[in-house]
């Protein structure tokens, strides 16, 4: 820490760090203390602070883990997620080979940057009011499409059908979030040395294979911080399913944040059951990022640092055997 005359400057390093500490000790390490240990007790019914921990630490987790529509809300979490990420990184990935292309410049980069990201400034109360009058039945922008293209003789309702429902939650998700990926994925492109660039331009490498052979390469850290974050984002789905489609028709939208919420305040207000889930998927959720780190793992770095760590062994054993 920089001084000047004997006096230290690291105090006031961590006098503005207090603030954030206050925040984040009450905001959400507090709250997630709190809901850990209620997952394990009775604690039920608005208004109530008084709870027991009961004779099964686990009885909650066991009634989340064998409720069918928990089942169901996670099935549904996950198909929507896939649905949405797939063609979300597919265009992101795109997008940022036109953006950053080397051969051609495109006029008017920031302009389309704004409007690709412009989706995911929007609030989901208005996403959610848009796209309900767009397929709303039986009049709407979407059925006057279809019937003037022929493909149906009368008005579709398709807020019913559990399958378009699922499509449309997912379209939605994806046009929320592929321009944040894509400006993502532009900014690992820009950190990447043009001299890398260079020397595949030498080597005869054109547009296609410099951005297979040497962007995507280079991209890795970036991917697996998208994907890692996109999965926590896309499991923790709520408020589009919520305010769109409130989980209907018959459960077809019904993602366990949205599964949650419903324990947590609809009905009997069944805050230790809602707890129990949530930790649930927070262990889901650690599991699958953990997977995901092994496999998208440095490979030459993890050889590398077993190497050195035998050549190091290595070298203790023979200077002990020297000594002795």
């Amino acid at each position: 820490m920089r001084s000047h005359k004997g006096i230290s400057y690291a105090k006031y390093g961590y006098i503005f760090s207090i603030p954030f500490l206050v925040a984040f000790l009450i905001f959400s390490l507090y709250p997630t203390i709190y809901t850990a240990i209620i997952g394990f007790t009775d604690l039920k019914g608005l208004g109530k602070t008084d709870f027991k921990f009961l004779e099964d630490p686990l009885q909650n987790f066991k009634l989340i883990i064998n409720n069918p529509s928990f089942k169901i809300s996670l099935k549904n979490t996950v198909h929507i997620w896939i649905m949405n990420f797939i063609p979300q990184i597919g265009l992101a990935l795109l997008l940022t080979a036109w953006f950053t292309s080397r051969g051609s410049k495109l006029a008017g980069q920031g302009f389309f940057k704004v409007v690709f990201y412009m989706p995911n400034i929007i609030t989901a109360a208005t996403i959610a009011i848009l796209f309900n009058s767009l397929f709303q039945y039986p009049m709407s922008p979407a059925n006057d499409l279809i019937q003037r293209l022929g493909i149906v003789d009368e008005p579709f309702n398709f807020l019913v059908k559990k399958n378009v429902a699922r499509y449309i939650v997912a379209f939605i998700q994806f046009w929320q979030w592929y321009g944040y990926t894509m400006l993502i994925l532009i900014s690992g492109v820009l950190g990447i040395s043009p001299e890398i660039y260079e020397a595949a331009e030498c080597d005869g490498a054109n547009s296609v294979q410099m951005f297979f052979l040497v962007t995507i390469p280079n991209l890795k850290t970036i991917l697996l911080y998208t994907l890692i974050t996109s999965m926590i984002g896309g499991l923790n789905m709520f408020d589009i399913p919520r305010l769109f489609m409130m989980g209907g028709p018959d459960n077809a939208t019904l993602t366990t944040n949205v599964f949650i919420y419903n324990q947590a305040f609809s009905g009997s207000y069944m805050y230790n059951r809602a707890s129990a889930a949530s930790m649930i998927m927070f262990a889901i959720i650690a599991f699958f990022s953990m997977i995901v780190f092994f496999i998208m793992r440095d490979k030459d770095e993890v050889a590398a640092r077993k190497s050195r760590k035998q050549m190091l062994k290595e070298y203790k054993k023979a200077m002990k055997e020297a000594k002795s």
